[in-house]
């Protein structure tokens, strides 16, 4: 079997959340961060006829880049990654238990504000977070009305910030939400983006099946004026 340039993206995008990965049979990916503060899941194309666990991803999809366009032979306790002239690597599996994996999946509570987040803004915001040395990023409405991306070092309170604006409140309601730049490595594009009160945050990709379940740190906050859930438009 083939496996397609946007799977070995999911593949590289899940190496930097977690060395590690168990793949199952058929077409579901998942992924859990050693700290269990991020999870991810895709589905892809393709149908993995065995289950196997991969020790290393980055000797993984080292291995898979020497070659243009290779088959995989799944077997029982390796692989053979076979390229167009010939060549052949066999490609032993880990022990499954020796993985870090997602044990169950998660069960997204209520959203209370949910938002879009565009590739552009985002790109943005990573942008400068990296040359302004900023860890951590907000998403507040503090006035009621627009809705705020800030950067900034939360631990210091005369750290430098960078802020943009990505949407309206159309509720009036209040809210702090906080992330971890460092937990927000995400692929590239454009994101529905729904916020479970104080405690988790789901990351929808617009244009793929690929989903990202975030922790929101301990510092953020949301105080409801109306009893209902948010509109951002």
């Amino acid at each position: 079997m083939k496996i397609s340039k946007n799977t070995l993206s999911i593949l590289k995008n899940f190496r930097d959340l977690n060395s590690n990965i168990l793949i199952s049979k058929g077409s579901l990916l998942k992924t859990l961060t050693p700290a269990k503060n991020v999870m991810s899941s895709a589905t892809v194309t393709e149908s993995f006829p065995v289950e196997f666990g991969l020790w290393d991803l980055t000797s993984f999809l080292g291995t898979v880049s020497l070659f243009e366009d290779p088959d995989f032979n799944f077997k029982d306790k390796y692989v053979d990654i076979v390229g167009s002239n010939g060549s052949t690597v066999k490609y032993f599996y880990s022990e499954p238990s020796l993985l870090t994996v997602p044990t169950k999946d998660v069960k997204m509570p209520e959203s209370v504000v949910s938002i879009e987040l565009t590739e552009e803004a985002f790109s943005e915001l990573k942008k400068a977070a990296a040359v302004l040395n900023l860890s951590d990023l907000s998403i507040c409405s503090t006035d009621g009305s627009s809705i705020v991306a800030i950067l900034s070092d939360i631990k210091n309170n005369t750290s430098n910030t960078y802020s943009i604006d990505i949407g309206y409140n159309e509720s009036g309601n209040v809210f702090n939400f906080d992330f971890k730049i460092d937990n927000l490595r995400i692929i590239p594009g454009n994101y529905d983006v729904s916020f479970a009160e104080k405690i988790v945050s789901q990351f929808s990709n617009k244009n793929l099946d690929l989903n990202y379940w975030i922790a929101l740190e301990s510092s953020s906050s949301f105080t409801s004026t109306v009893g209902s859930n948010i509109g951002v438009s």
